[in-house]
């Protein structure tokens, strides 16, 4: 089923003039010491494999002497940037455990280890090529999501934080059957509403291992967040089911979990809660949403049979003729966000209009 929803392949669209200058404004934008290009230059790799013995698809890469040094500064120097101030006064506190380089999907990005070598603390760097698309969908989750994201461009290198968490594929695998009554319903609720964020947001292609299950520990309960992780597909594909991670069949466990602990009306109840927030995020950030809005209504980030197969697929669902007339993706995504907003505001009889 997925074969026919989703593209096998998506080309990476450039960063165009209007979303550097976007992203000089948000303070993403900035000079940084190494660019992906400069880690292609390993001399070699060895492979990585879990603590099952299983081919991660990671390789682990060692470089040159000569230029061994001169990478490891700069990526501690990125570190910093990212992280800190931008100074050096952290550079001899820092180590560079591994780079590795993953040899799956479209992205192949760099995993950079930095360790503290005073307490033993480390986290995990992402070195990427830079897509438009990908910072479109960055952007989007940290404006509309709960969740913050931490991320900086240079010309054609993407640095990505790191998001904790265990991988949705191997939640559901090892830990889904073991849970008890209370955290079905709990993590259900939360696919509920990850799915009407992914679709309200257009961030599609949600399958179970681009994106990872976050749990919190609250007296005497467990929380549960469900967080994207690959943001490739971000207002890109023209199928509306694509969009929405219960048609995603790696997801029917979840799916199967959640009608079978949550009636219809709390469903819908959850639906329309998740979608009362995105209006008050949205709202609450409208001048930054409105510049990036514009900024991918004026670039190409799909192409003209998807655009006409989501509009057209949208305006079936919701009858909006806003969805009918537009003209690219920027278009079709603020036309579902004011869609949500104006309902937003119509059924709170509280808010001042």
């Amino acid at each position: 089923m997925n074969e026919k929803l989703i593209s096998k392949k998506k080309p990476a669209y450039p960063i165009t003039a209007q979303l550097s200058n976007y992203l000089t404004a948000q303070g993403r934008n900035i000079k940084i010491p190494i660019f992906y290009d400069d880690l292609l230059r390993f001399q070699g790799a060895i492979e990585v494999f879990d603590d099952k013995d299983v081919d991660t698809l990671w390789v682990s890469c060692y470089y040159a002497e000569h230029e061994r040094e001169e990478i490891q500064n700069s990526l501690k120097q990125m570190y910093s940037i990212l992280h800190s101030d931008g100074s050096d006064s952290i550079l001899p506190y820092l180590n560079i455990d591994s780079i590795d380089f993953c040899t799956f999907g479209n992205t192949k990005p760099f995993r950079i280890k930095v360790r503290n070598v005073l307490n033993d603390n480390y986290i995990f760097l992402y070195i990427k090529k830079a897509d438009a698309s990908r910072i479109y969908g960055l952007e989007l989750e940290d404006i509309l999501s709960p969740n913050h994201i931490n991320f900086l461009v240079h010309k054609d290198t993407l640095i990505e934080e790191h998001i904790s968490g265990i991988p949705g594929d191997i939640y559901i695998k090892e830990h889904l059957h073991t849970i008890t009554e209370q955290d079905r319903r709990a993590l259900a609720k939360e696919f509920v509403k990850f799915n009407e964020r992914c679709f309200v947001r257009l961030l599609a292609d949600m399958r179970s291992y681009n994106y990872v299950i976050v749990i919190t520990h609250d007296f005497d309960r467990k929380q549960y967040r469900i967080r994207a992780v690959d943001f490739d597909q971000q207002s890109y594909e023209g199928n509306p089911k694509v969009y929405k991670p219960q048609f995603l069949k790696e997801n029917n466990p979840l799916v199967e979990m959640s009608a079978e602990v949550l009636t219809r009306g709390s469903i819908k109840q959850y639906e329309k809660e998740e979608r009362s927030l995105l209006a008050k995020r949205a709202k609450s950030e409208q001048k930054r949403l409105r510049h990036l809005i514009l900024c991918m209504k004026r670039d190409q980030i799909s192409s003209p049979e998807k655009i006409k197969q989501l509009k057209l697929g949208l305006f079936d669902l919701t009858g909006d003729v806003r969805f009918k007339r537009a003209k690219n993706m920027g278009e079709l995504l603020k036309a579902a966000l004011d869609f949500v907003m104006r309902n937003y505001q119509n059924e709170n009889p509280y808010i001042i209009k």
